[in-house]
């Protein structure tokens, strides 16, 4: 099921009902609403879906945005954290997410699990700058990206176990509405889960139908371009517990929500992994237009027909 993202024309909009109309006119009925949602647009997309001009898809944590945050900052608090005001914030704001996924009638809720407290602009920053400059086989490159996978290794217990405790009580909510958890892969290896964890995350709930595993196109991408990993074996690997994905494009190294076609990914390979029926939801940046949107549309449908 193609689906497509609000975060692209959140910001240029006031009302959500106008903001929906436009996706519309794009070519997509489906529609996972993005988190950056103010509380004032929620009347204008209620309306909108009262109309039946569209179906959700699925939601994206935090939906609508916390009142305290101004700007679109879906990790502005983390199940991670080590304020515990913080975590209980997290938690509220996921609940309330979920009341909202229920009432759109969504068939699951995309999250961030948090992340450890480890600089970005250190490590994943610093390493992509490397990549960029041609250095991704210098001895300079290989061994500060394996100190940085040492590092973070020996950091993450603490946080992994405080994300698998808030996960554990969201999923017995997400249950009851039966709405499911879809943890989403991450762009930075400072993020939680990485590809070790998540293995480590879905074997924990290995007996629960509502957590499953949402592969974001991009983000694997970009670790994929770093020498994390390796985006087709990773997928391979990760596939019997996916729910859906984010599909972007990225231009090198690190240029990510990109229109499909647009960048270096091959998405004939890596879609072979996802059952017919799984939602694919164009997650785009707000500066790419209609024009090119539109036309890469009509590709998607010419190369992919089964997965339109």
């Amino acid at each position: 099921m193609l689906a497509f993202s609000s975060c692209w024309n959140n910001s240029r909009h006031t009302d959500g009902e106008s903001m929906i109309e436009e996706i519309v006119d794009l070519g997509f009925t489906n529609i996972e609403l993005s988190h950056g949602m103010t509380v004032a647009k929620l009347p204008g997309i209620l309306k909108a879906y009262e109309r039946g001009i569209f179906k959700c898809s699925g939601v994206h944590n935090f939906f609508p945005a916390p009142v305290e945050v101004m700007i679109d900052a879906p990790d502005a608090f983390e199940y991670t954290s080590h304020r515990p005001y913080e975590r209980q914030r997290a938690m509220e704001m996921t609940l309330k997410t979920l009341d909202v996924a229920a009432r759109f009638e969504a068939n699951y809720l995309v999250l961030h699990m948090g992340s450890v407290p480890l600089p970005a602009r250190k490590w994943s920053k610093s390493l992509t700058s490397m990549v960029a400059a041609g250095g991704q086989h210098s001895p300079d490159y290989i061994k500060a990206k394996h100190a940085f996978l040492r590092k973070r290794e020996k950091i993450g217990p603490l946080y992994y176990e405080r994300a698998i405790q808030s996960l554990t009580k969201i999923a017995d909510r997400a249950a009851e509405l039966e709405v499911k958890l879809a943890i989403e892969s991450r762009s930075h290896f400072e993020d939680m889960p990485t590809e070790r964890e998540m293995l480590a995350l879905h074997a924990h709930f290995a007996d629960n139908p509502w957590v499953g595993y949402w592969h974001d196109f991009g983000h694997v991408q970009l670790k994929h371009n770093l020498g994390l990993l390796d985006h087709t074996e990773w997928l391979e690997k990760i596939s019997p517990h996916l729910i859906g994905g984010h599909v972007h494009d990225v231009k090198w190294p690190a240029r990510d929500h990109q229109t499909p076609f647009s960048g270096t990914l091959d998405y004939k390979p890596l879609l072979d992994f996802f059952p017919a029926d799984c939602p694919l939801i164009w997650e785009l940046s707000y500066t790419r237009n209609a024009a090119e949107i539109r036309e890469a549309l009509v590709r998607w449908k010419r190369d992919f027909p089964e997965r339109s």
